[in-house]
């Protein structure tokens, strides 16, 4: 995905590039225009923004290891400080740091928060079909 960024922002000049994916076909514009705001509001001290999905679940490393929780203190999910996946929907960066590094995520870039349902990504077949039932269920 570098490769075709990189060639992208060669062929049309500008300061900022927005990224989308469309894989997440119920990302709103709203929400776009959230993240253009909140981008722009929060530049120079961030110098790029990635959207982000809160998760409050118990996770565990490979070796057995928690992640985000201590496991003799039995917090409720609901209780549990989150974690954040990035969830592909949405990029913002700069064109001179992305031609730098190669990478579309500056030095310090800004997490931009959204709900699980809007975030979903079609990976495979049963993940279209639950964004298939989502889009229907909000017409």
């Amino acid at each position: 995905m570098n490769d075709v960024l990189l060639y992208d922002v060669a062929q049309l000049p500008a300061t900022f590039y927005l990224q989308t994916h469309s894989t997440n076909p119920l990302l709103r514009a709203e929400t776009i225009s959230g993240a253009v705001d909140a981008f722009l509001e929060a530049y120079p001290q961030h110098d790029s923004l990635f959207s982000v999905t809160p998760l409050r679940k118990r996770l565990w490393d490979s070796g057995g290891r928690p992640i985000n929780h201590d496991p003799s203190v039995l917090l409720r999910t609901q209780d549990l400080p989150p974690v954040f996946e990035e969830n592909s929907c949405l990029y913002i960066f700069e064109r001179t740091l992305f031609q730098q590094t190669g990478n579309r995520l500056g030095h310090r870039p800004l997490m931009f928060p959204m709900d699980a349902a809007e975030a979903w990504d079609i990976d495979d077949e049963l993940d279209f079909e639950i964004v298939e039932w989502l889009a229907r269920r909000s017409r």
